[in-house]
């Protein structure tokens, strides 16, 4: 079983043939140490540095020079949208409050679906929409989104 122990971003792995790929869950993306299986059936081990936090686009090393390009997972997840930036700063401060983890886009917030929230959050006025997506929410302000600077 390969070991990769470093996490690099996007585009630093550009131009390298990446050997494998691996879907992985907002949830499964911030655990540092597991066992997973590639899409090509390979079981592997990843053993990061506590607090890496890893996203898709991302890239695993192995100890070997290996390459698994990470791909995040679509999830169940509710989306609120609105062109009241009042509204969605309402909304954003009550899920934070909640230490709810959100993804921010430019006129909406995403969070893992949760019936308690989207029924707040239709009292704030807002309509959360059901769906799958990609989960990358925003890291906070006491988090670091740690990377190895190897050239790979």
């Amino acid at each position: 079983v390969e070991i990769y122990t470093s996490c690099v971003q996007k585009d630093r792995t550009a131009g390298s043939d990446l050997d494998e790929t691996v879907v992985l869950s907002f949830q499964r993306r911030q655990k540092t140490r597991q066992r997973v299986q590639t899409q090509g059936g390979q079981e592997i081990t990843i053993n990061l540095p506590r607090g890496t936090l890893m996203r898709g686009g991302d890239s695993l090393v192995s100890e070997r020079g290996g390459i698994v390009h990470i791909v995040a997972a679509c999830e169940r997840v509710s989306t609120v949208a609105s062109d009241d930036a009042d509204l969605l700063t309402k909304a954003a401060y009550h899920l934070g409050n909640r230490h709810v983890s959100v993804q921010i886009g430019l006129g909406w917030l995403r969070y893992l679906q949760d019936h308690v929230l989207d029924s707040m959050l239709r009292e704030l006025g807002l309509e959360p929409q059901r769906h799958s997506a990609s989960f990358e929410p925003e890291s906070g302000a006491y988090s670091f989104h740690s990377h190895s600077n190897a050239s790979v």
